[in-house]
């Protein structure tokens, strides 16, 4: 059985901390491990990790993956969620009240300046809300000059693209942000190398989030450097703890402890398939029946998890991707 919680919808994150006179790094920090829960700020994190503990963080950076277009004469939005190796696109088609779930195969879709999407096949059998697509122009131009940065209803206000950015982002591919990094500031990362915290970087382009409860994680690309690898490897040698920050890098190095250190990954972190690599992670808030979920259960386990969620509900503590962040460990 998954943990079980209720959600109040003033507990969305509406804004960037910014906006609401938080520094990126001053959202609060809920810790939860088998000593206890303890609540804190993100910038006091060190507080809670010790020299020779490695942070894995994803250098993944967030496209500007929502762009206007019209169907059948009405006004829609197009997520675009994932670019394939054959050159198509899985996208997803929306309305402010949520996907549209109606496409046809061959069914064309207007986009600006003249381009236009045609719907190949669902990805999934049995959904209609994923589909793989073609687009008549280069995707990564048109998001460039029409694009802005996907975003849901517990977000009303429109927010720069920077805001959906995180201090580790290096290479564009992520339909929505990795968002676990966001509180990391370079003065902070700076102060964690200084105290003896390890980093180390890996990619995983996430896609669009699933709306549907129990829905599972689409495939995604990934890649872990051999030198992360390494560096994982002699840290557990040595006693420290290996730590994800967010479920994207989490998904990424457990996929790589199963084959290749790069490629697609369609692993789903649960109970039949616990974490082996990873000993904590620094996650954001999650949604009640979210996948996330049970990839958290399969790193500290279901109780602990349950105990985060429960004291996060308490203390009113914020959810999203602008939201207030957990760090839950193992050991």
């Amino acid at each position: 059985m998954s943990i079980r919680f209720d959600l109040p919808a003033e507990l969305s994150a509406s804004a960037p901390p910014e906006a609401r006179g938080v520094a990126r790094d001053g959202v609060r920090l809920l810790v939860a491990s088998p000593a206890g829960v303890h609540h804190s700020v993100f910038s006091s994190v060190g507080s809670f990790l010790s020299a020779g503990d490695l942070l894995v963080v994803n250098t993944s950076a967030t496209l500007p993956a929502a762009v206007d277009a019209t169907r059948d004469g009405r006004p829609i939005a197009v997520h675009f969620s994932t670019s394939l190796d054959d050159g198509s696109w899985i996208v997803e088609l929306r309305t402010p009240s949520g996907p549209l779930l109606d496409g046809r195969a061959g069914e064309q879709v207007s986009l600006p300046e003249g381009a236009s999407l045609t719907l190949l096949e669902p990805v999934a059998s049995g959904s209609r809300r994923l589909w793989r697509a073609t687009v008549s122009v280069e995707v990564p131009r048109l998001l460039a000059t029409a694009g802005r940065p996907i975003r849901y209803g517990y977000v009303p206000g429109t927010w720069p693209l920077a805001d959906y950015q995180t201090v580790f982002a290096r290479e564009p591919g992520s339909a929505e942000m990795p968002s676990a990094a966001r509180p990391f500031t370079a003065s902070l990362v700076t102060r964690l190398v200084t105290e003896g915290v390890l980093f180390a970087p890996l990619v995983l382009h996430t896609g669009v989030s699933s709306p549907e409860a129990g829905e599972p994680p689409q495939a995604e690309r990934y890649r872990v450097p051999p030198t992360t690898s390494a560096l994982v490897s002699w840290v557990r040698s040595r006693g420290g703890r290996v730590i994800a920050v967010g479920t994207t890098a989490a998904r990424a190095l457990e996929s790589a402890a199963d084959g290749s250190g790069a490629g697609w990954t369609e692993l789903v972190l649960g109970p039949d398939r616990p974490a082996r690599l990873v000993d904590g992670i620094v996650t954001g808030l999650h949604a009640p029946d979210a996948s996330h979920l049970l990839l958290l259960e399969a790193v500290v386990g279901r109780e602990l998890v349950q105990r985060a969620y429960d004291a996060a509900v308490e203390r009113k503590y914020l959810w999203h991707e602008f939201g207030d962040v957990s760090l839950l460990l193992r050991r």
